[in-house]
């Protein structure tokens, strides 16, 4: 037999719907979607100092991933996340690769016909400048 204080209380709260395009999506884009934040930078300042409720459990948080039927609550307000997309797999960032022209090799008659180039610093790989 269970007893009933060792069981988690439920209560009945009225929540806005907070519709978003992806899941997971981060807890504080979920507060500037549903209009409870003016931008990013107070969403994550409220989580930061514990402000922001999340099923029910403090979120500190600012990039914790939430996903359709969590509730967050903030300021004495409910929202219920609902998204018709599936659960999109983390995708992983590509390496950047430099994409910039390889130099082509000059021939000396081109240096003669050309002013000087300035001269690379081999350490740094900058140019010098003459004023």
């Amino acid at each position: 037999m269970t007893n009933p204080e060792d069981s988690p209380e439920e209560i009945e709260v009225e929540a806005a719907e907070v519709y978003v395009d992806e899941q997971p999506i981060e807890l504080y884009k979920v507060l500037k979607i549903g209009n409870l934040v003016n931008g990013g930078g107070e969403a994550k300042m409220a989580i930061a100092e514990g402000y922001v409720g999340l099923n029910g459990e403090l979120e500190q948080r600012k990039r914790k991933k939430v996903y359709a039927g969590d509730i967050i609550e903030f300021n004495g307000q409910f929202l219920y996340v609902v998204c018709d997309q599936p659960i999109s797999e983390p995708t992983t960032k590509k390496p950047k690769t430099n994409n910039k022209p390889k130099a082509k090799a000059s021939k000396e008659s081109d240096k003669q016909q050309t002013h000087s180039e300035p001269k690379r610093n081999a350490k740094t790989g900058r140019h010098s400048i003459k004023f």
